[in-house]
């Protein structure tokens, strides 16, 4: 089973830099506590108590990502906080046109 992890993340930021297209990475910070509170699925759950295996951030690790162009701490912000602040950053780097 393969899993991603920084080295990956790197891999896939070198490749998109070769082919010359840009890579943005998006942190979405919540503390794992609260990642479990939002799961609708109950999937947190099922990994916590042992019966779904290879779940990142519970059996599997999850390493935060330390060159993220932009962090969303979501713990912290509304979801429209949150949304917000990615459409502005898209915007600012051309990726989308503001809306009028």
């Amino acid at each position: 089973q393969r899993r991603v992890h920084g080295e990956d993340r790197d891999k896939v930021r070198k490749l998109h830099n070769e082919a010359q297209l840009p890579f943005y990475e998006v942190y979405v910070e919540v503390p794992i506590e609260l990642a479990a509170q939002r799961d609708p699925k109950g999937l947190y759950k099922k990994a916590l108590g042992g019966s779904l295996k290879g779940f990142t951030g519970i059996s599997d690790p999850y390493e935060i990502p330390p060159n993220a162009e932009i962090t969303l701490p979501t713990h912290k912000w509304s979801v429209d906080e949150s949304v917000k602040v990615l459409l502005k950053y898209l915007e600012d780097k051309n990726i989308i046109k503001p809306k009028i």
